[in-house]
């Protein structure tokens, strides 16, 4: 049984967007989903935010665990990889990032999120595989939502997939969605039957 720990984006909950299909579908094929309620999800900051999804990650093995963050959440995950302890904790199995921007993107009260430049090489040697979900026509993740897709592909070398529409895949917490493309992503990085 594998562990898939996901970070909510901005203003969500555990229950928002499309994390409830999401959990679903993961918990009917064994595997345990846990999504943490962040602190203070209206003003995020960035050492609360990556404490929480650090403690949920140390209870799961690294190497079983497949970390998914959504929007803003995604830039928590690239913070927790960043400092995560690959030589005494493992490499996590993978990380998916949907709809998550690679730089500031023009809100003042995230802006500590992005205010150090990512560190990549380490970011990439703390899971064996990235894979990201984008839409052409995200609002959020401006000027160019492609542009971000192209940074994380870079950075991480990652896989992308980016569908011409989907808009930021859930941009209110009760934009509740089915997201085939994320599970499969997920399934994807734990690489073996599920």
């Amino acid at each position: 049984m594998s562990t898939i720990i996901v970070s909510h984006g901005y203003g969500s909950s555990d229950d928002s967007v499309w994390f409830p299909y999401l959990r679903a579908a993961l918990e009917v094929r064994g595997h345990r989903v846990d999504i943490p309620h962040l602190p203070d999800t209206a003003a995020p900051r960035l050492e609360p935010w990556r404490t929480v999804l650090a403690a949920r990650a140390r209870v799961a093995s690294a190497g079983d665990t497949v970390l998914v963050g959504h929007s803003l959440g995604g830039v928590n995950v690239l913070r927790l990889l960043e400092q995560h302890d690959v030589d005494n904790e493992g490499a996590f199995a993978g990380a998916v990032l949907v709809s998550t921007a690679s730089h500031e993107v023009g809100y003042d009260a995230l802006a500590e999120f992005f205010a150090e430049p990512f560190d990549w090489p380490r970011i990439r040697r703390a899971a064996g595989q990235f894979r990201v979900l984008a839409a052409v026509d995200d609002p959020v993740n401006v000027p160019d939502p492609v542009e971000h897709v192209k940074d994380l592909v870079t950075g991480l070398g990652a896989t992308a997939v980016v569908t011409p529409t989907g808009a930021h895949f859930g941009a209110t917490p009760d934009d509740h969605m089915d997201l085939p493309e994320a599970l499969r992503l997920v399934l994807d990085c734990l690489g073996r039957d599920h």
